[in-house]
């Protein structure tokens, strides 16, 4: 069969829904300054779905400091890649203080977390090791053992029983093939909220050989008590031996970086394709990130406010009956029941009717028969944001189990009104 017959007959499983959702479910476009409140559609709608855990996205000082970077460097400067051409002083700034900061000896800046990870992955290990990781890791840590040639074996979510099976058959198999063992798991991970168990899997490393990796992109300036990450967090960041984050989240920008020890990190610059074969960070965004970090770490009451914000959020719903699972983590999942039209009646109807916008996630991210209202608290909404939106899950609750939302099809969007 052509391979363009067969993508038009099989859309996958998000892209089956294309036709019904785009440009409303999918790819929607929020307008206007970013911030708790902003445009969609043409009206003002409240808004959860934004990773800006520290309002930074938007913040005097963050514009002031992309404004300036971007009027004296442009956005092309440095042109080529690190390795090539593309080197600066400011780029080994941001590592400097990106190591300093996590307590690691160095650190190398990535152009994008999603690519980063993968080629970390694929950089570390060769056939002869063994990877271990966790059942619910994101998609970019598929992705990079996908990439590498290394056998992998997989535990599931957070179940430290089988973390242990896991890791003895990984090191038989390691040592069998002259290699080492790699376990690679998340500090938050960021469906569920809920923590990786780094605490139980660094205590292992008396009793196994065996090196840490850690996403912990959206743990990295929400958790801890400087807001190091989910390493501070539970006492052990000086077990993890390659700690990885992304500026996407707190950071509110483009990139990412990982640190470990000098050699590590090295031998990372020299061998880590994306980066090699990429054009370096722009000078704007470097200096941006470098900004935003200083604000991360002198600015303790943006975190103090996301957790007012959070605290606030999840004990509400809690208190009227809503499952939000087991998050420990500014991350906030509303679980439902209903299939896919019901959660696309229910979505409009707090997008149309009550101004709340916020993502939905349902089968084949979460299991069939499920609903998942994701919402994103950040320090930029307050305490009447947080009451408004109770009291529209409340009564959008109601109609679901109602029945309200059942229809035989998905609601025509081309048709609402903009």
């Amino acid at each position: 069969m052509d391979i363009f017959e067969r993508i038009t007959t099989d859309r996958g499983p998000i892209g089956q829904y294309q036709k019904a959702g785009h440009g409303y479910f999918a790819f929607p476009k929020l307008e206007g300054e970013i911030s708790a409140h902003m445009k969609f559609r043409g009206k003002e709608v409240l808004t959860w779905s934004l990773n800006n855990y520290l309002g930074l996205a938007n913040h005097p000082e963050v514009r002031k400091a992309d404004a300036d970077a971007a009027a004296e460097y442009g956005m092309a400067y440095p042109m080529g890649a690190r390795m090539m051409s593309g080197q600066t002083k400011k780029h080994e700034e941001l590592e400097r203080a990106l190591a300093a900061f996590v307590q690691k000896e160095d650190a190398f800046l990535l152009n994008y977390g999603y690519q980063g990870m993968a080629s970390i992955i694929d950089a570390v290990t060769t056939r002869n090791d063994v990877i271990v990781y966790d059942s619910e890791s994101h998609a970019c840590i598929l992705d990079g053992m996908r990439m590498s040639l290394a056998k992998r074996f997989v535990f599931p979510h957070n179940n430290m029983e089988n973390f242990e099976k896991q890791l003895e058959r990984a090191t038989r198999r390691a040592e069998q093939q002259g290699g080492g063992v790699l376990v690679i798991t998340e500090g938050v991970f960021g469906m569920a909220g809920d923590l990786g168990n780094l605490k139980a899997i660094a205590d292992l490393k008396d009793k196994y050989k065996f090196r840490l990796l850690v996403d912990d992109a959206h743990g990295f300036g929400t958790m801890g008590a400087t807001g190091m990450g989910t390493g501070e967090h539970f006492g052990i960041q000086d077990k993890i031996d390659l700690y990885f984050s992304t500026f996407a989240k707190s950071m509110a920008g483009i990139g990412g970086f990982v640190a470990s020890q000098t050699e590590v990190v090295d031998f990372l610059r020299y061998n880590m394709r994306s980066q090699t074969f990429a054009k370096s960070l722009p000078m704007p965004m470097v200096i941006g990130a470098l900004k935003r970090l200083e604000m991360l770490k002198t600015m303790p009451e943006l975190r103090e406010n996301l957790w007012k914000v959070v605290d606030a959020l999840q004990s509400g719903l809690k208190e009227n009956g809503f499952d939000i699972g087991v998050t420990e983590s500014p991350v906030t999942p509303v679980y439902m029941t209903g299939g896919i039209v019901e959660a696309t009646n229910l979505i409009l109807d707090l997008r149309e009717n009550y101004n709340i916008f916020c993502s939905m996630v349902i089968y084949p991210v979460i299991p069939k028969g499920d609903i998942l209202l994701r919402l994103i608290p950040t320090a930029m909404h307050t305490l009447d944001d947080v009451a408004e939106t109770i009291a529209a899950f409340k009564e959008c609750h109601e109609k679901l189990k109602s029945g309200e939302y059942k229809t035989e099809t998905f609601q025509d969007i081309s048709k609402l009104k903009v």
